[in-house]
């Protein structure tokens, strides 16, 4: 197994800020076909200063660690993990999960519950039926405002759908994306700065994302929509503490979903920023930084 892991270590790209005898944090990005490639060029340094290990790196076969061969399903995204701890020699760690980094951290603090102090939630996905439902009820109040029976019409054909196909999945998202859920209309002057690196930045500029990920996750992968949230009120039960930060912009979670996380972190454990949308890391940068110093600490 250590030998496994090694030869999947050499696969996967991976970064560290900070110094290595401080409190160690993992970055679990979201996806699939996605990186850490945004956190680690805006962020990663900044929560490393608060004293933190920081290590981010790209799941096999997304972002910087190409690899034609990753079936890039979620028994993969596990072992990348474990070997990303045994690359850096840790025992325990602090995981903070971003969007679909949210369902690997379930499934690997799962199986190995011994390896995790705290999970942070960051925009994560917990409930991805409710995701989906949310995103077609906004979206359909959306166009019904705008008195859109075209995009009306389209939204119900949705939801006849096989919901565990990737069509239904693509299709979901296609109408958050059209709609803005994603990205944030007024940002505050931080997040403005900060976005505007996107276009100078070398570390994004020659970012490329892999627009096979989804597919092939698909196709290798029985788990195609879950609901991870019988498996954090187990992992509390087992003493890792469990945190969430999430955006009231981002149009992928509901106020159902947030009164669900409560219930499952408890009061004080959980944060839901206004004037925030899906990369809460950026859109909130201070509140992010604060609330993990805060927390894991």
């Amino acid at each position: 197994m250590l030998l496994t892991n090694v030869i999947y270590a050499n696969k996967i790209y991976s970064r560290t800020f900070g110094k290595s005898n401080a409190i160690p944090v993992i970055f679990l990005h979201g996806g699939p076909s996605n990186s850490s490639v945004y956190f680690e060029a805006t962020t990663a340094q900044k929560l490393a200063d608060q004293g933190f290990y920081v290590i981010i790196y790209d799941r096999r076969g997304e972002g910087r660690s190409a690899d034609k061969d990753a079936k890039m399903n979620f028994r993969e995204a596990v072992q990348d993990l474990t070997a990303i701890y045994r690359m850096y020699n840790l025992t325990k760690a602090n995981l903070i999960s971003f969007s679909f980094g949210g369902l690997v951290t379930a499934q690997f603090a799962q199986k190995f519950p011994e390896k995790v102090n705290s999970i942070t939630l960051v925009s994560a996905l917990t409930n991805q039926q409710e995701h989906y439902d949310t995103i077609l009820r906004n979206v359909t109040a959306i166009y019904k405002s705008n008195h859109d029976n075209i995009r009306i019409k389209q939204v119900s054909d949705i939801e006849k759908m096989d919901k565990n196909s990737l069509d239904y999945r693509t299709a979901c998202f296609k109408h958050a994306s059209e709609n803005g859920f994603f990205k944030l209309k007024n940002p505050n002057n931080l997040a403005k700065q900060i976005y505007s690196t996107y276009d100078t930045n070398p570390l994004i500029t020659n970012y490329v994302k892999n627009e096979a990920a989804v597919p092939t996750l698909w196709k290798n992968e029985k788990l195609r929509n879950i609901n991870i949230q019988p498996i954090l009120i187990n992992l509390k039960k087992s003493g890792i503490k469990i945190f969430a930060l999430y955006g009231k912009q981002d149009g992928l979670y509901s106020q159902k979903t947030m009164d669900e996380l409560e219930a499952i972190t408890g009061k004080g454990r959980i944060k839901y920023l206004d004037n925030c949308s899906h990369t809460l890391f950026i859109d909130q940068q201070a509140q992010f930084i604060s609330s993990c110093k805060n927390w894991i600490n």
